[in-house]
């Protein structure tokens, strides 16, 4: 059901690369709420992935831009206010990528150009689209401005290597940067710690299915999946939410605050 929380507004939204990606589901439910965007991401996530079939569903136009690249950045934002035909009310960064995990690199045997790398792409990179946002003077006053993270910001988690550290870089900048936009422009800067969720990027790390398991019987509510993460993002980008910012908000069913569960109990008693 749609209620047209998003009807006149204009976003970006990056990191749709395919029908399980969190970006794709968030593409589609603001199209149902009626807001209008631009879709992007790296060139070579986009010769991988069906981004062109989401644009045709969402009769919206891609612009290829590599995230960590300022100039890409620059000519994202100027570009999207051209073809929407006005300033930005809201944005995706549904962005994170470590050649460390891909590599499986143990994380007593990390190579460092590699952990740099995933700093840039999935930490720096909201810095410099929120700094790109400013600069170009791109956003609406009371705009709404998203990332993705994950819990394991905070708390370990083997195999997740050094992600963990990204994740707790975008989490700061967050913060940091929300602080200075709220008096700016009462543009909102917020991250959402989602549930372990079945996307291309997630399944890829190692033991996934190990980790989607515990966090169902660790859930109250169960994992949230993907498309209630799109549903929130839809409310987050709405003027319901003027006054969220600076937040980390658990999107999770109740893991975060979970000690034990009667279910993991009667699972480890068999």
């Amino acid at each position: 059901m749609a209620y047209g929380l998003l009807k006149g507004k204009k976003g970006i939204i990056f990191g749709a690369l395919d029908e399980n990606s969190i970006a794709w589901k968030t593409a589609l439910k603001v199209k149902d709420e009626g807001g209008v965007f631009t879709l992007t991401n790296a060139p070579i996530a986009m010769r991988m992935g069906k981004i062109n079939d989401l644009a045709k569903q969402c009769n919206a136009e891609i612009i290829p831009a590599d995230a960590t690249s300022e100039a890409d950045l620059t000519n994202l934002f100027t570009k999207s206010r051209e073809i929407l035909g006005g300033k930005i009310d809201f944005v995706l960064h549904s962005i994170g990528m470590s050649p460390n995990v891909r590599k499986d690199r143990d994380y007593g045997d990390i190579n460092y150009e590699w952990f740099l790398k995933t700093l840039d792409i999935s930490g720096l990179s909201f810095h410099k689209v929120l700094q790109t946002a400013e600069k170009t003077d791109s956003m609406n006053e009371w705009g709404s401005i998203l990332a993705l993270t994950y819990i394991a910001s905070q708390r370990t988690f083997p195999d997740y290597s050094d992600m963990a550290q990204a994740k707790s870089v975008l989490e700061s900048i967050a913060r940091s940067y929300g602080a200075r936009f709220a008096k700016l422009k009462k543009v909102r800067v917020n991250t959402i710690s989602q549930s372990p969720t079945k996307t291309t990027a997630g399944a890829g790390i190692s033991g996934f299915d190990v980790f989607f398991d515990y966090a169902q019987m660790m859930s109250p509510l169960g994992n949230a999946s993907g498309e209630d993460c799109a549903a929130y993002i839809a409310l987050m980008f709405s003027d319901f939410s003027r006054m969220v910012t600076m937040q980390n908000l658990m999107h999770d069913g109740g893991f975060s605050t979970s000690g034990i569960t009667q279910e993991l109990i009667d699972r480890l008693s068999k």
